[in-house]
């Protein structure tokens, strides 16, 4: 069967290992019984989008509500009760008990000008505030540059956030969501900018207002930059983890894909990894892979081990189409695709040293846009 073919489960048992659930979640999506209710779901923009978090088994998972897999999922989730909690079905049978995080405190709240803070970040999975630092992006500007599974700036055209989030404000919601919510780290990204530093200059001075704020660990994320020093420039700045985001691996697969970002080759971006990877830490310095885009399970798990080698954590996550986008119609993979490459995933990572729970922010150390982390667990057992 072709990775890029999708194909409904059998019935599946009434019990199944969360790790095969996630897997079948994240790539069906859910049904809610009750849209009005989906927890804190999100459209457009960057990271996962179209989504909402539920937590299963102790996992917080980000699943796919909104989008077309999602309408015509097996999976349904009952309405949840005033504590957020609920269950999850497949043709009736109950598989799994499941909650939605309740609406963070800090959304109530505005700045001083009136812009609300939900406007400036966002909560994500179940304790990670994330921001989109700078809302638009030079790879965006054209249909024939810009990456074609992004949606950064739908919710900037619907009026859901701003385009450019100061460092003040940054720092003032970071601080009320850790007070009010128990927020535990944070991640910042950046569209990228028309300078040589690809967004780092205005991660840098965001990261080190946050930190005058407030004690909160931060993944920045932003394509390599021209000059490498910018690494340590960040670090000082109070970045405590990079996020350098490959997404798609062969070179027809990237062209076709991301044409814009293609113009940075896997080689420009090995030499980054390299340099970054002293200045953060083994494991500090992670990637996001998108699995089910073009990219064979063994070129995916050979990059993946290359990237291990140098301290660098592959975070390898399933496609999931956004509505709007280019890819809107593409199939995510199915759970035995991410299962073949997870499974041994997990395996590399534990012979690497390498771990989600190490990582002091970010994307992998959430873990909820992927099963890995629980293929992780599995694997230390």
């Amino acid at each position: 069967m072709s990775p890029m073919t999708q194909q409904m489960p059998h019935e599946p048992p009434k019990a199944m290992p969360t790790e095969q659930l996630i897997n079948e979640l994240q790539s069906f999506g859910v049904r809610l019984a009750d849209p009005r209710n989906g927890g804190i779901s999100r459209r457009g923009g960057a990271g996962p989008s179209d989504h909402t978090p539920f937590t299963i088994d102790g996992s917080t998972v980000m699943v796919p509500v909104h989008n077309a897999p999602a309408f015509e999922s097996p999976y349904l989730v009952e309405r949840p009760d005033a504590a957020g909690r609920s269950r999850i079905s497949r043709d009736g049978i109950v598989l799994a008990d499941v909650s939605f995080p309740l609406r963070p405190k800090f959304y109530e709240l505005s700045t001083a000008d009136g812009t609300p803070y939900s406007k400036i970040a966002t909560l994500h999975g179940r304790d990670v505030l994330a921001t989109t630092v700078l809302q638009t992006c030079i790879r965006y500007q054209s249909r024939t540059k810009t990456c074609q599974f992004c949606a950064i700036g739908q919710s900037l055209a619907a009026g859901r956030t701003v385009e450019r989030k100061t460092p003040a404000q940054l720092a003032e919601v970071a601080k009320a969501a850790v007070e009010l919510d128990g927020v535990r780290h944070m991640v910042m990204t950046t569209g990228t900018p028309r300078t040589p530093d690809r967004g780092a200059a205005i991660l840098a001075e965001s990261a080190a207002a946050v930190k005058a704020a407030v004690e909160l660990p931060i993944q920045a994320q932003c394509e390599p930059p021209d000059d490498f020093a910018w690494f340590g420039r960040m670090k000082d700045a109070g970045v405590d983890a990079l996020g350098m985001h490959l997404e798609v691996i062969g070179a027809d697969v990237r062209q076709r894909i991301m044409p814009g970002k293609a113009q940075v080759s896997i080689d420009d971006y090995f030499e980054a990894f390299a340099a970054a990877v002293p200045v953060f830490g083994r494991g500090q310095v992670s990637t996001y892979i998108l699995a089910g885009l073009g990219d064979s399970p063994a070129e995916i798990l050979a990059t993946s081990q290359r990237l291990i080698d140098i301290g660098v954590y592959p975070f390898v996550v399933p496609f999931v189409p956004i509505a709007g986008t280019p890819l809107e119609s593409h199939p995510t993979p199915p759970p035995s695709f991410m299962h073949e490459i997870l499974h041994p995933l997990a395996d590399m990572l534990q012979a690497g040293g390498l771990r989600a729970s190490d990582i002091k922010a970010g994307c992998g150390k959430c873990g909820a846009c992927s099963a890995l982390s629980t293929y992780e667990r599995r694997a230390t057992a």
